[in-house]
């Protein structure tokens, strides 16, 4: 049976994108632990090997049942796309153990046997340490996989939400759902997720939080019952690039044309960025990937747009002929 999620037309109102640092932690830590989820990020899996084998895994492997229940108050839905992951992961420290114990028992009963394990047999006994060893676990994972790495990750789940953002602009919700992943169907008033298991839900006029993800891949994670609210969580675009190095080696006519830190600045502008994330791509000082963005938007190559705190660079259509070797 599907997963679905009934709207009314207070529903549709309050439907809204979240970025969650959390999340990614979260799923990061699943794509670790799942080969199947692993094939865009290889390139970065190779690099943390070796600080992700310092991480005692054991206990949350039993809480990340492949096509399972995974407990909700770990990945609490964002409150919106400015939270940091300090902010997020007070809100899982401050869990009813009552409340942990309830859903740690429904992830493990999804593993026949793990609620036996001497893992499992703890968790359930002192539901409060559990929340604070998982939230300790979750801080060091943030801190040695995936923090250097956020700019980046972040201009490219902001970049996610503007294109959508367009498409609402363009044609409404309709056209959004359409395009956010080949397992969603709009109909009739309901969101339906095609995958194993079951959830049913009326949104009650709460509307739907929806989340790009870049370790989610390949799935569409959706569900939530009260008083969680309720979420879709899908791939962000451009994550089959994401973890290439930067295109340097730019046509040579372009790199005479306009240098080759600009050439590369352009090149590598397939999603919406920052400048602090083009900085951190490019091994680039932040005032001089500032003044060579300035340069590209005054001669009609870049566009720029305000999102939230930051204002993200793409380019214009003459900006995409030249980087991608068109004939004007």
């Amino acid at each position: 049976m599907p997963f679905q999620m009934r709207f009314g037309a207070d529903d549709l109102l309050r439907c809204r994108f979240g970025i969650s640092p959390l999340w990614e932690t979260h799923q990061a830590l699943h794509t670790l632990l799942s080969p199947e989820r692993q094939g865009y990020h290889l390139p970065w899996l190779r690099r943390v090997r070796e600080a992700a084998g310092r991480l005692e895994l054991g206990a949350v492997a039993l809480l990340m049942p492949p096509g399972g229940y995974h407990p909700d108050f770990l990945t609490p839905p964002p409150q919106g796309p400015l939270a940091s992951f300090e902010e997020e992961l007070a809100r899982v420290r401050a869990t009813d153990p009552r409340v942990a114990r309830r859903e740690l028992a429904r992830s493990l009963a999804a593993t026949p046997g793990a609620a036996h394990t001497a893992a499992g047999r703890a968790m359930l006994a002192d539901p409060a340490g559990a929340v604070r060893e998982l939230t300790a676990l979750f801080e060091r994972a943030w801190q040695t996989l995936l923090a250097p790495d956020w700019p980046r990750l972040r201009a490219l789940l902001e970049a996610d939400v503007i294109f959508h953002a367009r498409r609402l602009a363009e044609g409404g919700l309709e056209r959004v759902f359409a395009g956010l992943h080949p397992m969603l169907l709009w109909s009739d008033g309901t969101l339906t997720i095609k995958r194993r298991g079951h959830h049913s839900r009326e949104l009650g006029g709460q509307g739907l939080m929806l989340v790009p993800s870049v370790f989610a891949w390949p799935e569409v994670i959706g569900g939530f019952d009260p008083p969680w609210q309720a979420t879709v969580v899908y791939p962000a675009r451009g994550i089959g690039g994401l973890w290439s190095g930067p295109g340097t080696e730019a046509a040579g006519a372009l790199v005479r044309l306009l240098g080759a830190n600009r050439a590369a600045l352009l090149a590598t502008l397939t999603e919406p960025a920052s400048t602090s994330a083009l900085a951190h791509r490019h091994g680039l000082a932040l005032s001089s990937v500032s003044a060579h963005l300035a340069v590209l938007r005054d001669a009609g190559l870049l566009t720029a747009c305000r999102r939230g705190r930051q204002v993200l660079y793409e380019r214009t259509p003459l900006g995409m002929a030249l980087a991608e070797g068109s004939s004007l």
